[in-house]
């Protein structure tokens, strides 16, 4: 879908409905995406890169503590993006899981979007434009961006063959597996078969569009922690 200028619209959900056992007890009363690293809420480093990198239209799925993201975030004016809420605790009593959040947001989505979790911290990310377009003209069903593997992750997720494309089943000519870092292109079509309002995890449809050899992915070398438990957001601080 192009803009008023012909480009296209760049769009984006940001995945903040999760309900963050493992940050107990922090998150109790404070939604994870919230909680800050080097004085600013992990969501809003994520706000802050969308629109820099020009994507104005942003979608944010909530469901535990929903209210205080809509109080803290408003229409995203602030941080230079229009914010659209996807509330799954108001609509459906708790949190879809990946895909079935996702899906939910399709309406306000398009084709082909952007997908990052809220509670990764990536400040050395860009959400490119021309990644996207590269992505919209490749067909693939997904872009996916890995990261070595953390202490708390050592099998990680997928092998990455030579042509750049994800292996579900094995590793590429490095010898390795890599973990999926939480931050995506995607196209709806991966979506579409999922019923708004079911319960779904993103894992297997990864797997299988890598079985397909649809998927591609490359290694993000830059700074990035998936912030889980308050151990992980001390040391995140303390560096």
């Amino acid at each position: 879908m192009g803009g008023p200028d012909g480009r296209r619209t760049l769009k984006a959900i940001v995945l903040a409905a999760g309900r963050g056992e493992r940050m107990r007890p922090l998150s109790d009363r404070t939604p994870k995406p919230l909680l800050e690293v080097a004085g600013k809420p992990l969501i809003v480093w994520h706000l802050e890169a969308l629109a820099q990198a020009g994507v104005r239209d942003v979608v944010i799925n909530t469901a535990w503590l929903e209210e205080q993201l809509v109080a803290a975030l408003g229409d995203g004016a602030r941080h230079g993006v229009r914010i659209a809420w996807s509330m799954e605790g108001r609509d459906h009593g708790g949190a879809l899981e990946t895909a079935g959040g996702i899906a939910k947001a399709l309406p306000l989505l398009g084709d082909a979007f952007w997908v990052v979790s809220a509670d990764v911290w990536a400040p050395d990310f860009r959400f490119s434009a021309a990644a996207h377009e590269r992505f919209v003209a490749s067909g693939r069903l997904a872009r996916l961006w890995l990261v070595a593997n953390p202490d708390f992750h050592p099998q990680g997720d997928f092998g990455l063959d030579a042509d750049g494309l994800g292996l579900a089943d094995g590793t590429g000519p490095d010898g390795q597996r890599w973990t999926y870092a939480n931050i995506a292109l995607v196209r709806a079509e991966m979506f579409t078969g999922i019923a708004p309002g079911t319960h779904a995890k993103l894992a297997p449809l990864l797997y299988a569009g890598m079985r397909e050899r649809r998927i591609s992915a490359e290694v993000h070398r830059g700074r990035w922690a998936n912030v889980g438990t308050p151990a992980q957001l001390a040391a995140l601080a303390a560096a």
